[in-house]
Formats: C-alpha cells, structure tokens, sequence
C-alpha cells in the first residue's frame, strides 16, 4: 500500500515542501481507484496532482479526493473525482478474493488486509463465526477461503454494503458458508444470533466499547475468542495495548484473558486504532 513517503515523492516538483509536509496520510488503491486526502493548503493544485498520480501508478484508472471523514451510522464519506474515469465502483482483489463495492456507500479499508488475513488463519474447523460489523464482508469471506469448514454471520446496518456483501458471497461461492444480515448486531444478536458464536469479530474501533453485551450475548456460554478493535488517546509513554486492556477489564464483568494485541495504526496525533484478541473461558 503506498504510504505517505511514497506520495510525497510522487508530488514533488508540484508541492512546495510546506504543501508536502501537509500531507497527513498516504493513498488508499482499491482495485483500480486512488483515494488521497489533498490538504486545503494544495487544493488549487488538486487536478495536477490527480493526474500526476493517475500517470505514475500502474493500473489506476481513478483519482479521487476524500474530501470528508468517515462518519455517520452508515460510515462513508464525500469523494470527489480528480483524474480519470468518473466512478466510485471498483473490484478490489485481496488474497485470492473478489470484493466488488461502491466507495462512496460503503466503507472499505485495504489498510486492515494483514488483519484480515490474521484473523482468518486462527480460525479452527466447525467454528461459527459473527462478524458484528461485515461492510462488504471482506473479512467473513477471507475467513471462509481460509478455513472452509466453518460459519460466518456477516451483520451490517448499511443496506448498500449489506448489498454488495451479499454480492461479493456469490462471486466468491461461499454462500454455504457466509451470510450477510442487514440490521444493528445488537438488535440482530438478541433476536436469532444469542449463544451460537465461537468467535466474534468487533472491526469497529469507533463504537466497539458499546457492544461488549452484544459480544457476551452471542458467544455460546458467554466462553470463546473475540477480537476487540478501538481507536485510543495515548499520552506519552502510554501502551496502547496495556490501556485498552485495562478498559475491558473493567467494562466486562468475566475473567479474561489476552491471546494477543497489537497496534493496527495510527489514526491522529496521539490516537492508534489497537486491538486485542481476548479469549473469556
């Protein structure tokens, strides 16, 4: 994935080094569309630099600019075209597999593929899987590919990625394994999903602190793995991961215990998305 260093390389001679210290974060390619943050600093320069990234980088047929945060209960974003061809709808290709999705409806991040792969490679045969929060299910459908004995329920409130989820199990012939469910998890786990869970994915960092019932009432004899991801403040000096640790301990009234944790990235001054694999027996 191109990071930062690698745009600004890519713009020098367009920016000036101050516009170039502007840029805060690198470029996300998915399938054959680039999406970069141009800073307000650069905007009068926006077209040139789509251009300039649409020449350089093999297998690009679109350049848009983000040009608002994810946000919202449906979690997407404004883009805006900058160079090449005028679309949103892509088909990303991630370890083996066909994600077929639409940026501007439905939230995708290329960043967390090693957290997918990961997570998929401790997945044991016979388990079932829930996925509190599936988007176009990249991580219910890797996990399948990986282990294909096993169950995934993929849960998203987003029509429009419940959509592309349902989608994306038929291009990838796992419908005897995966479903996609439109709804709230919380509303969906206390209505057909309580007890029958092994493992239960919380790939919402934003909200996640607010579905640690949802997780303990899905998991079968509130006892298995979850995967706990958070967006965290950090001072200086702090570990994410001992922070976040000591926050569950004190929201989850059972014993518990960490497989591991690591930090996924960093997504402010002093705030990192962490997560940490928890195992309640």
């Amino acid at each position: 994935m191109p990071g930062q260093s690698y745009l600004r390389k890519t713009l020098e001679g367009i920016l000036s080094p101050t516009e170039l210290q502007s840029i805060s974060t690198g470029m996300d390619i998915v399938g054959d569309i680039a999406v970069i943050k141009i800073p307000k600093s650069a905007e009068s320069k926006s077209k040139t630099i789509g251009e300039k990234v649409l020449q350089d980088i093999k297998n690009v047929n679109t350049v848009l600019d983000q040009k608002t945060p994810v946000s919202g209960e449906f979690r997407t974003r404004e883009l805006q075209l900058l160079a090449g061809e005028d679309k949103t709808v892509t088909i990303h290709k991630e370890f083996g597999c066909l994600f077929k999705l639409d940026l501007a409806t439905t939230y995708f991040s290329p960043r967390l593929s090693y957290e997918r792969i990961r997570i998929a490679s401790q997945v044991s045969e016979g388990e079932v899987v829930v996925n509190m929060f599936g988007g176009a299910a990249p991580f219910s459908i890797i996990i399948a590919k990986k282990q294909p004995h096993c169950q995934v329920f993929s849960i998203d409130i987003n029509p429009n990625a419940d959509r592309w989820a349902k989608e994306n199990i038929k291009i990838n012939k796992v419908g005897d394994q995966v479903r996609s469910i439109l709804g709230n998890a919380k509303e969906v786990i206390e209505t057909s999903l309580t007890g029958v869970a092994d493992r239960v994915l919380m790939p919402l960092p934003e909200t996640s602190l607010e579905y640690l019932d949802a997780t303990l009432q899905t998991l079968k004899h509130k006892q298995g793995i979850f995967h706990f991801y958070i967006n965290i403040h950090l001072d200086k000096d702090e570990d994410g991961i001992e922070k976040t640790m000591n926050l569950l301990k004190k929201r989850l009234n059972v014993d518990i215990k960490m497989i591991s944790g690591r930090i996924v990235r960093e997504v402010g001054p002093r705030w990192s998305q962490v997560v940490v694999d928890i195992k309640i027996s």
